[in-house]
């Protein structure tokens, strides 16, 4: 090893990692409660230790170099050993505590802080970092190992991974109330494609399973419109705009209230299961094992009471 290299200070790694996360010295020293020469003065350092430049300004916005690529990989696995080690030496003294990096598909974020809060019932010094996003960013983070477990529909098929499923994922038919539609008892699923469908963008999960069921169905929709969330859906469902396919927990409120109306259309709901998941040769923390187990143990439970 360079001999540099032991002059590497943690808190430096703390600054670099948090101006790579950023992209700005301003932003991150922001974040970090420093001033920007602080910050400046930490990235300089390292360079110096490095003998080589972090970041390169191309068109007023900040780029990582191949070393500062490099060095961010060793940053995190330092950093998630620190953290494993603090919540080991917590477990040896009969206290678990820690902080769960979870990411979950944005179709499960409404049933992740029920899952999170049974388990912290259990484990009340456990703290949850929650990050949502669709399938595609999940897929890049699982290859980058920036989570401890992930919660997903459909796990990728072309990685090696460790999962189980945890809760059903009912799609359903959705219209505003006094749709046309809303009257019928029964409906073939040919029946929706006049009216247009609501759909999310490239790369989410539920579009895939949306897509891969129509397309088994044999149905075509004629109009559409690609909106950005499961949010943006049910709004524009409510608003009149045209028609989708919605796991049920994603508007189980307004199908309550009357607002949306479940249409009883044959074949539905189909039904995906939401899956915990992690990298096969990921070696898990304290806390996010305990997680894992409780969720493998509790799953039956959590169906009946999250149903």
């Amino acid at each position: 090893m360079r001999k540099e290299l032991t002059r590497i200070t943690f808190r430096q790694l703390e600054v670099f990692r948090a101006v790579c996360e950023h992209l700005s010295y301003s932003r991150a020293a922001e974040a970090m409660a420093l001033t920007q020469p602080a910050v400046s003065l930490q990235i300089k350092q390292l360079e110096e230790l490095l003998g080589q430049p972090l970041f390169d300004y191309v068109g007023k916005k900040l780029h990582l170099t191949p070393a500062a690529e490099a060095l961010l990989a060793t940053c995190e696995q330092l950093l998630s050993q620190l953290q494993a080690l603090d919540m080991r030496l917590s477990t040896l003294q009969g206290d678990l505590q820690g902080t769960l990096q979870l990411a979950v598909e944005s179709s499960a974020k409404y049933l992740t802080p029920h899952l999170f809060a049974a388990f912290r019932a259990q484990h009340p010094k456990v703290s949850l970092s929650l990050t949502v996003t669709n399938r595609a960013q999940l897929i890049r983070r699982l290859g980058d190992n920036r989570d401890d477990l992930t919660l997903m529909s459909q796990p990728p098929q072309d990685m090696a991974l460790e999962f189980f499923p945890l809760l059903d994922n009912p799609i359903v038919a959705v219209a505003p109330a006094g749709h046309p539609l809303s009257h019928a008892a029964q409906l073939p699923l040919s029946a929706l494609e006049n009216y247009p469908l609501l759909s999310r963008e490239p790369g989410s999960g539920t579009r895939k399973a949306v897509e891969e069921f129509l397309q088994q169905q044999r149905v075509h929709f004629k109009q559409g419109m690609e909106l950005m969330s499961l949010e943006a859906q049910r709004e524009g469902v409510l608003a009149g705009l045209g028609l989708a396919l919605l796991p049920r927990h994603a508007v189980r409120n307004e199908l309550g209230s009357g607002q949306l109306l479940e249409l009883p259309v044959e074949g539905l709901p189909f039904k995906r299961s939401w899956c915990l998941l992690y990298p096969r040769q990921k070696r898990l923390s304290p806390v996010a094992e305990a997680f894992y187990r409780f969720c493998q143990q509790e799953r039956l439970n959590l169906q009946r009471q999250l149903a």
